[in-house]
């Protein structure tokens, strides 16, 4: 029986703008149902490599693909279309309509039905079914009526998290998730990412500097440093390193000679 391909994978990857290198030669594979860390000093390259493997920003050479299939030269939109679903990216998307409403908008989307004004009834009936699943999926059920702009930001972040899955995405990328939350909303999310990680059909990379949001969440990390992957592995083993105790810790390397 042939091996089952990654769901994601990234070969020799590398962006240049002029003369700096951001990502350099960067080879990933990412399995299903699984939760990966991205870690690294700031200017490692984190948020520019999600940017190339999201589409927001083209390769200058290498290659992304998802579930075997080169997806380089796609654009954002035809990632998506494809399961690609970039967290916290979709704010005020519909600022002014409902909860309900921006979920059921993405539905329609996701399941090609045009805004015709004579579309029977029942798709309308199913494609908010539809919505309200989702919504309690992410526990904004109760928020369903409410407009938009008026949702907390905690709350905002859900949303975005219900839009992805409601246009069926199969990689989800959360780029600093707990950022400007109070520390009352921060555990709400990272219930939230730990339920969508226990769906083993869904893979998720995360790009976060509390560590101890990583020690909650990761299977795995990743490092990145000057552009290059120089650590993989287990999150005890990749934790201890000098190179992430120094970027996330504040602890400086031990000198020659002695334990770290």
């Amino acid at each position: 029986m042939a091996k089952e391909h990654p769901i994601l994978e990234t070969r020799d990857l590398t962006i240049r703008f002029g003369g700096h290198v951001a990502v350099d030669h960067v080879s990933c594979a990412f399995e299903r149902g699984t939760l990966t860390a991205i870690v690294g000093p700031n200017g490692a390259g984190k948020t520019t490599y999600f940017n190339l493997i999201s589409g927001q920003l083209a390769a200058t050479s290498g290659a992304v693909l998802l579930n075997g299939e080169t997806i380089t030269r796609l654009s954002v939109p035809e990632r998506t279309d494809r399961g690609i679903g970039r967290a916290f990216q979709l704010t005020n998307l519909f600022p002014t309509l409902s909860v309900r409403e921006n979920v059921r908008l993405v539905a329609q989307a996701k399941a090609r039905k045009g805004f015709d004004l004579f579309t029977v009834a029942e798709s309308h009936v199913e494609l908010l079914e539809r919505a309200d699943h989702v919504l309690a999926e992410v526990r904004l059920i109760d928020q369903a009526d409410q407009t938009v702009s008026a949702l907390p930001h905690g709350d905002q972040r859900k949303l975005e998290v219900a839009l992805l899955i409601a246009l069926g995405a199969q990689v989800l990328m959360f780029d600093e998730p707990t950022a400007g939350m109070s520390v009352d909303e921060v555990p709400v999310i990272l219930e939230l990412i730990q339920k969508l990680k226990s769906d083993m059909d869904r893979t998720i990379l995360l790009v976060e500097h509390k560590m101890d949001v990583i020690r909650t969440l990761a299977d795995r990390i990743i490092v990145l440093h000057n552009g290059a992957l120089v650590a993989d592995g287990e999150p005890s083993e990749v934790i201890a390193l000098p190179i992430v105790q120094e970027a996330y810790l504040g602890k400086a390397p031990a000198p020659s000679g002695e334990a770290a």
